[in-house]
């Protein structure tokens, strides 16, 4: 678990920003949830024989005995929220959430066991035009955000009757084949037999090659669905890798699956993952709905986001080259705080000489100094030392002439 300081948390929430635009641009709603529910909620949903249940999850028993866990994932707790406040009968709903989850794995680049997720999820849709939306959503994420190199790996799981087929045939292949497996895989074999699709182990993915397919089990609506989802997707003009062996770490999801990945941040390259999960709101006791939804991690994200992209705001300090001019700088910032413009304002109050207070803006990433001494109190004026641009020239202003100076810039700066 870590801590995110400045100015990294100014990235952070740039991003965050920038996401929720998106989402709303799509019709998504915010909700808010608790980091704690109740362990049988996660057990109930992930699945008991999933590597989360099983090793992850952060739980206790409270004072009245009752077993709470820190959230791993949104995904139940939105569907849990949605059931107990009537979000989710006989309407679509489109809901977004953000905030840390919790799993005691081992700590990667850009993934912790305090880490934080983005997530979307859509309810009473089930046409395949609804994944194609969702997943078109997620790329334009990447558009505004400025990320490169992501690529999209899609995958159907089928239904329920066309995974149990799927699971015999699977089995009694790996069973053939046991002593060729890793133990991990082996343990997996008769709890959870297809998340050994997903074994990174090199001997256990030659082995899966020869493996059967999921595809060839599936029911005539299921193949359907997917290729109305693929067929879209190309309409779209969003470009996709068939990904036979794509499953996903969660029992809840059917039918679609999708992951948008990246070889930028090591064996974890998962930044965004998601499906579809029909069969959720009726295991949790509401009425059948379907249901998809996806999941970004932001560590990950930040990581892949160029600091500088997306930032038009100018930051400004004014530093008082007299003491005496601190009344002054105080007032001329609190006028200017009043404008709409991409401007930040902040006042140097600590003191010291000149030097000492430029040397700490130029650490705080200001872009302009606002320089305000014993001549420029004389004058009505103001000095303003970019930063950010060495060699660039340093220019007195009339105070009654700052803001507009300041958003003149600013502007040429958004160009």
């Amino acid at each position: 678990m870590n801590d995110i300081l400045a100015p990294q948390t100014r990235h952070w929430s740039r991003i965050e920003s920038q996401v929720a635009d998106v989402l709303a641009d799509y019709g998504f709603d915010e909700i808010r949830l608790p980091l704690l529910e109740r362990t049988e909620l996660f057990a109930r949903t992930i699945g008991e024989v999933t590597d989360i249940v099983e090793k992850e999850m952060y739980t206790f028993t409270d004072r009245s005995g009752d077993s709470l866990s820190l959230r791993p994932e949104g995904t139940a707790s939105v569907v849990r929220a949605g059931l107990q406040h009537g979000l989710l009968h006989n309407r679509v709903a489109r809901l977004w959430y953000q905030g840390p989850m919790f799993r005691h794995e081992r700590p990667q680049k850009g993934r912790y066991r305090q880490f934080h997720q983005i997530g979307a999820e859509v309810f009473g849709l089930s046409a395949p035009q609804a994944d194609a939306e969702l997943i078109a959503l997620s790329a334009r994420l990447w558009r505004v955000l400025g990320v490169q190199g992501l690529e999209l790996e899609l995958n159907t799981l089928g239904d329920a009757d066309d995974r149990a087929r799927y699971r015999h045939a699977l089995v009694a292949f790996l069973e053939r084949h046991i002593e060729a497996l890793d133990d991990d895989s082996r343990r997996r074999l008769q709890s959870n037999p297809l998340r050994v699709l997903d074994s990174k182990v090199p001997g256990t993915r030659e082995l899966l090659a020869g493996a059967p397919r999921l595809a060839d089990y599936l029911s005539d609506d299921a193949g359907e669905h997917f290729a109305q989802l693929c067929a879209q997707l190309d309409r779209l003009g969003v470009a996709y890798r068939l990904n036979p062996n794509l499953v996903r770490g969660l029992d809840y999801y059917n039918r679609t699956v999708f992951e948008w990945v990246t070889d930028r941040l090591g064996a974890q390259g998962t930044v965004c993952a998601g499906g579809r999960y029909d069969g959720l709101v009726e295991q949790l006791g509401g009425r059948p709905a379907p249901a998809l939804g996806f999941a970004l991690g932001l560590e990950r994200l930040v990581e892949l986001v160029d600091p500088g992209v997306g930032d038009d705001v100018l930051s400004c300090r004014f530093i008082c080259a007299d003491r005496d001019a601190l009344p002054l700088a105080l007032e001329l910032a609190e006028r200017c705080r009043d404008t709409r413009a991409a401007l930040r304002f902040s006042v140097e109050i600590g003191g010291g000489n000149l030097g000492k207070q430029l040397r700490r803006a130029d650490q705080g990433e200001v872009d302009v100094a606002i320089i305000v001494g014993a001549d420029e109190l004389a004058a009505g004026t103001v000095t303003l030392k970019p930063l950010r641009e060495p060699g660039a020239a340093q220019q007195q202003v009339a105070q009654a002439d700052l803001l507009a100076t300041l958003e003149r810039q600013a502007a040429a700066n958004g160009d």
